[in-house]
């Protein structure tokens, strides 16, 4: 699964961009690098996986230029089980604004 959030300036302009991906990863158990293909897979390091029907929040600060109180926050949810395979799950475009912030 892979997380893209996008935030564009009321001119459209693009003003941060991030991508979070959440997936086991495994290793050949001589080595810290990620190991790729089930027959170089040993054992697990760490497991961001999405599980099924388990909530899970993510908090990710979009940092604003000075004086910018609006923004358009694009956030997609996709399953990509290889490059070039993408599956689209969610999408979700939201305006926000900071002038009633104090």
């Amino acid at each position: 699964m892979v997380l893209d959030v996008t935030a564009n300036g009321p001119d459209g302009k693009k003003i941060f961009q991030t991508s979070r991906i959440y997936a086991a990863q495994a290793t050949d158990s001589c080595s810290t690098q990620t190991a790729l293909g089930p027959d170089k897979k040993l054992g697990l390091i760490r497991d961001t996986s999405i599980q099924p029907f388990a909530a899970k929040e993510e908090t990710i600060e979009v940092p604003l230029p000075a004086g910018m109180m609006d923004a358009v926050i694009e956030v997609n949810l996709r399953y990509q089980p290889r490059p070039g395979n993408i599956y689209p799950i969610h999408k979700v475009v939201r305006n926000v604004s900071l002038d009633k912030v104090k």
